[in-house]
């Protein structure tokens, strides 16, 4: 009778436990202290020894949860100074997942422009020179003849009103700067998370977590008016998204950390081939780009304009009325044409995709000097990987285009970077 009073009392004390999540419950279970009912006397049973027993549990499973999920509590020793990084650490990591998702969300509306605007100015352009076409071959005075004047005028009116804010905003080119932004803030994300999970951040984290922030918000803009980039600029320059890399000092030692003379040497020569080949190419064929696309900008509006005249004079009996209908038909289609090249093969986003990798060889260039030149550099094997893997080598190829541009004074006939 009493095995079945301790059984049900047993069963009903487990029941009374408070429910956990998946994740704590699997911690505590493991983490508990090995209290086994069968190892306790009946007369403690009948004391109430079983429910200090898993009170004692119920609060050790409590307070490891709190540690798992907090890592540091205020009984801890580096709780303050430590505690109040990690919560800056993880304020600026929210922050950042957030534009992450705002920058997707605004380069996936602005992609839609590109189509929607495309698809749209085609049909108001192709429908004005059809209507410029059929009122060119009804006899002049007729009824029709001037209805269709009218509404082809007005097609083309708009179609160059809309052609001319098209180019201005570059849809394609926009959407390429927030896919950029989105995937530079996901890499700062994976950054942050790693300092996090390393441990031991320091306010120097947080400083330049917020400057990379910061930086990235100047480089990539959500607002269209007054902060837009330029899609047009006079100068080529590479894009940068990062901030003025600060310098502590020169290096006292070349064998410290990882690095020797020979490995300096070696990033010395990857400097002098990113920056006079792999940089130079991508701002040369970005100026190529740029040019074209100038092009294209000002003759679409120009031959909507034009086919907007043609059409208004369509049918009349001044001189030359035949080549008005001919020009506004002509007009109109090249002007699709012209469109399409221009919007529908994306030649500002390509501009800007150019723009872009110039200015990640320019960021790597950046950073190597840095790590040459500064007494707080990282490890020089550690380095060395990381620049391998950011230019698609393994470390021997790396070497070997190293010593390559040694020997040739920095001419090399390859590219360094073999990704892009």
């Amino acid at each position: 009778m009493a095995s079945l009073q301790a059984s049900s009392f047993l069963h009903s004390s487990a029941y009374s436990l408070p429910r956990l999540s998946r994740k704590r419950t699997i911690t505590s279970i493991r983490d508990l202290p090995k209290t086994r009912a069968s190892n306790i006397p009946l007369h403690d049973l009948q004391t109430g020894r079983l429910a200090e027993e898993l009170e004692k549990a119920r609060s050790y499973t409590s307070l490891k949860t709190t540690f798992v999920d907090k890592k540091y509590t205020k009984n801890d020793e580096n709780y303050g100074s430590d505690s109040m990084v990690l919560e800056k650490l993880y304020a600026i990591l929210e922050a950042v997942a957030d534009r992450v998702e705002m920058h997707k969300n605004i380069g996936d509306q602005r992609d839609n422009w590109n189509s929607l605007l495309l698809t749209s100015i085609n049909a108001i352009t192709l429908a004005g020179a059809t209507m410029s076409g059929i009122a060119s071959t009804i006899a002049a005075g007729a009824a029709p003849v001037g209805a269709l004047k009218i509404c082809s005028t007005l097609l083309f009116i708009a179609a160059t009103g809309m052609l001319c804010i098209m180019n201005k905003i570059q849809p394609s080119q926009l959407a390429e700067e927030q896919r950029n932004a989105a995937r530079l803030f996901k890499q700062l994300q994976k950054e942050i998370e790693t300092t996090i999970a390393i441990g031991e951040p320091t306010d120097r984290d947080v400083n330049e977590a917020m400057q990379k922030v910061l930086a990235l918000d100047k480089a990539y803009p959500l607002p269209l008016l007054g902060v837009m980039l330029e899609k047009f600029p006079s100068n080529i320059e590479p894009a940068v998204w990062w901030p003025q890399q600060q310098r502590s000092g020169q290096v006292t030692s070349a064998h410290c950390n990882g690095w020797n003379a020979k490995l300096e040497k070696e990033m010395r020569s990857i400097v002098e081939v990113l920056r006079r080949k792999d940089k130079e190419e991508y701002l040369r064929l970005g100026g190529k780009a740029l040019k074209l696309n100038k092009m294209l900008a000002v003759s679409g509006p120009l031959l909507t304009a034009l086919a907007a005249i043609g059409s208004s004079f369509v049918g009349s009996p001044m001189p030359g009325g035949s080549w008005a209908a001919i020009l506004g038909v002509v007009a109109g289609s090249l002007a699709s044409v012209v469109n399409t090249l221009e919007h529908g093969a994306q030649v500002g986003m390509q501009f800007e995709m150019y723009r872009g990798n110039a200015g990640f060889f320019k960021l790597m260039e950046e950073s190597i000097e840095s790590n040459l030149i500064d007494n707080r550099r990282e490890n020089g094997e550690l380095f060395e990987m990381k620049v391998a893997l950011q230019l698609g080598r393994s470390l021997s190829e790396l070497r070997d285009i190293a010593s390559s541009s040694s020997n040739r004074g920095g001419e090399v006939d390859e590219f360094a970077s073999k990704l892009f």
